[in-house]
């Protein structure tokens, strides 16, 4: 009995990339294009219509990006499995979109029989990284994330509160000039680029509690 092929969406704003990564797949019996999304809000959407297998997602693009588009469809139950395809592999980059639910992370340099094998991995649910990736995620692994002060404690937990960087100092006796500086600091061990983001990944990491938060 010959196998159902593997459904994918093509998840990236340039469509130059898309259709090189569709002419990848097309033609190959093992696998069957469904749609293709220039954004992550497009690609939540088609991935709630046409319920693909695989997702090939970009991370940096408009309106929604992909790692937004992954929390969004781990939310909606999609069960969808997530190859974020790019072409930055940096921490700030690669942790967020494994702690999202990205089932696979390569990079757009990945050749054809490479790319269809790891399609063919994250469809099984199965993890597939790029080995700079697994590198930077093995090196996570084995040097402890470099903890937050007392003091970047106390001000995310101000984040968490809703407080703006003028009010956390005003809160704390110290300048919003340093208030920032902790901010950055704040990010760069959180692995992230925002304060949302930031609070949601002190939440998961337990930095954060409902009572404390």
């Amino acid at each position: 009995m010959t196998e159902a092929p593997i459904r994918l969406l093509i998840a990236d704003d340039h469509p130059v990339v898309r259709d090189g990564i569709r002419g990848m797949f097309v033609g190959d019996p093992g696998f069957e294009v469904l749609g293709e999304a220039g954004d992550g809000a497009q690609a939540v959407a088609l991935a709630q219509a046409l319920n693909p297998d695989v997702i090939l997602m970009d991370l940096r693009m408009p309106r929604m990006d992909g790692v937004t588009a992954i929390k969004e469809l781990g939310r909606r139950g999609s069960a969808a499995r997530v190859l974020v395809l790019t072409t930055y592999d940096t921490d700030r980059d690669v942790l967020p979109a494994i702690e999202a639910g990205a089932t696979g992370y390569l990079l757009k340099d990945t050749g054809r029989d490479e790319l269809v094998r790891a399609v063919r991995t994250a469809a099984r649910g199965d993890a597939v990284l790029s080995p700079s990736v697994a590198t930077r995620l093995l090196g996570q692994v084995r040097a402890p994330a470099d903890p937050l002060s007392a003091r970047e404690l106390e001000i995310l937990r101000l984040i968490a509160d809703g407080a703006t960087n003028r009010e956390a100092a005003a809160r704390l006796f110290i300048s919003e000039a340093t208030v920032k500086t902790h901010v950055l600091h704040i990010y760069t061990k959180l692995g992230v680029n925002d304060r949302a983001a930031a609070v949601a990944v002190a939440f998961r990491r337990g930095l954060l509690t409902l009572e404390n938060g």
